[in-house]
């Protein structure tokens, strides 16, 4: 495959990542988003629209799993350009995501509702959270998360190299801010349906899940320093261990 090539597929991965990140914003907020959680109506008996949902849930959680895997990723280099890896992944999970955009079934049963002053702060919260995601990647290299780094060396002729990690912002106070982030945007709703509520549940233990065979994946290719990191730093709440967040600021 040409150099070109590459780095053309590597940019329409990366517009596909920006394009699905603003509708899952917009699918979640109901702002300015074709699909919503809560758009439409329900066409099926609740019963079936939890099972299609959670079956969505499923998928994606599914294709994240399998495809984040060390031994996966080895197979598919077999058949593929390296450098077109993470691209490969990106687009497989714009594709889930855009078929839960779309498939989704609505279940309206309103469990709590705020307004006003109420209303507004929630929505506030949901925006930090989405902000703490999109910042998130940028302090662990954004372009070499979703893969434009990669094509851009493949392009250059240029060996691709691990980017060592940085403790630093966020990433003092938390070892997973990125999820944090996403569990908050997930769960700031000030209006909370069914529908919500069950993606925000299905997402949580998704995350939770998740997060424990990515440990056991960065303790393998960071060894004792992530180790250390792990003794030191929450992994997803910024709760307890305030002595060595004032230790790490001292040192900064």
């Amino acid at each position: 495959m040409s150099r070109l090539l590459i780095l053309s597929f590597g940019i329409l991965g990366y517009l596909t990542f920006l394009a699905t990140f603003l509708w899952l914003a917009g699918f979640v907020t109901g702002f300015l988003a074709p699909t919503s959680l809560d758009s439409g109506v329900a066409t099926v008996p609740t019963s079936i629209a939890l099972l299609i949902d959670l079956g969505l849930i499923a998928a994606f959680g599914a294709q994240h799993w399998v495809m984040a895997r060390p031994g996966f990723k080895r197979r598919l280099t077999r058949w593929v350009p390296a450098s077109l890896e993470r691209t490969l992944f990106m687009l497989a999970t714009c594709a889930v995501l855009a078929l839960l955009f779309t498939q989704w079934r609505a279940m309206p049963r309103v469990l709590w509702a705020l307004d006003g002053t109420a209303f507004w702060a929630i929505h506030a919260i949901g925006a930090i959270g989405w902000t703490v995601v999109l910042l998130s990647t940028f302090l662990i290299d954004h372009f070499d998360l979703f893969g434009l780094r990669q094509t851009w060396l493949a392009f250059r002729g240029r060996s691709y190299t691990q980017r060592p990690f940085v403790e630093r912002s966020f990433y003092r106070f938390v070892r997973h801010p990125l999820m944090l982030g996403f569990l908050v945007a997930f769960w700031a709703a000030p209006v909370m349906t069914l529908g919500h509520l069950v993606f925000a549940l299905g997402f949580t233990v998704y995350i939770v899940a998740a997060l424990t065979v990515e440990e056991r994946d960065l303790l393998s290719l960071h060894g004792d320093a992530y180790r250390e990191y792990q003794r030191r730093v929450p992994k997803l709440l910024p709760l307890g261990r305030r002595e060595s967040w004032s230790a790490s600021a001292r040192s900064a």
